[in-house]
C-alpha cells in the first residue's frame, strides 16, 4: 500500500480550498501524518503535529490540564478535546486527533485491540468510533489511518458546500 494513494485526493482538496491541517495521533503511530505528507505539495496544507502517545506527552505537547489528561483517552469526547487543542496550538483550519488501541492486546485504559476514536475540529466538527475486531497491530494502524483520512475528506467536502 502506498501512503500517497491514501491521501492524494484529500491533499488536492485541502490545497484547492486553501485549508490547513494539524494532527495529534497515537495508536496509528504517525501513519496519518505520513500519508498526508506523502502527497507532493503537502507543505501547502500540512502544518505539523506528532505522535502524542502517552499522558505525559499530552500534558507537555498539547498543554492539556491534568483533569483532561487523566480522562479515559479512547473516547470521542477526549479525541475532540485533543483535536481542538492541536488545532489551536498549530493555528490550522483543521485539527485531527486519533486515540485507541492497535493491539495485539488492549490498552491500559481498558479498550480492546482494534478500538479507536477519531475527532476532527474545524469548520465542521466530526467524530467516529471504529471497532475492527482485530488484534493485529499493523492491520489496525492502517485501518485507523484510513478511517481518520476518510473522516477528514468528508469534512473538507462538507465545509466547501
Amino acid at each position: 500500500m502506498q501512503l500517497s494513494n491514501l491521501a492524494g485526493d484529500l491533499g488536492a482538496l485541502l490545497k484547492q480550498y486553501e485549508q490547513t491541517i494539524s494532527v495529534a495521533e497515537s495508536s496509528s503511530g504517525g501513519l496519518i501524518s505520513a500519508a498526508l505528507l506523502a502527497v507532493p505539495g503537502a507543505s501547502a496544507y500540512f502544518v505539523g503535529g506528532g505522535v502524542i502517545y502517552t499522558r505525559d506527552a499530552r500534558r507537555e505537547f498539547l498543554e492539556l490540564p491534568d483533569e483532561v489528561v487523566t480522562m479515559r483517552a479512547a473516547t470521542e469526547e477526549y479525541a475532540m478535546i485533543v483535536a481542538q487543542a492541536v488545532r489551536a496550538k498549530m493555528n490550522t483550519t483543521w485539527g485531527l486527533a486519533e486515540t485507541g488501541a492497535s493491539g495485539p492486546s488492549g490498552n491500559r485504559y481498558g479498550d480492546d485491540a482494534g478500538h479507536v476514536c477519531v475527532a476532527l475540529a474545524g469548520p465542521v466538527d466530526k467524530t467516529l468510533t471504529l471497532e475492527t475486531g482485530s488484534a493485529e497491530r499493523e492491520e489496525n494502524m492502517w485501518a485507523f489511518t484510513k478511517a481518520a483520512l476518510g473522516l477528514l475528506e468528508e469534512a473538507v467536502r462538507e465545509s466547501a458546500e
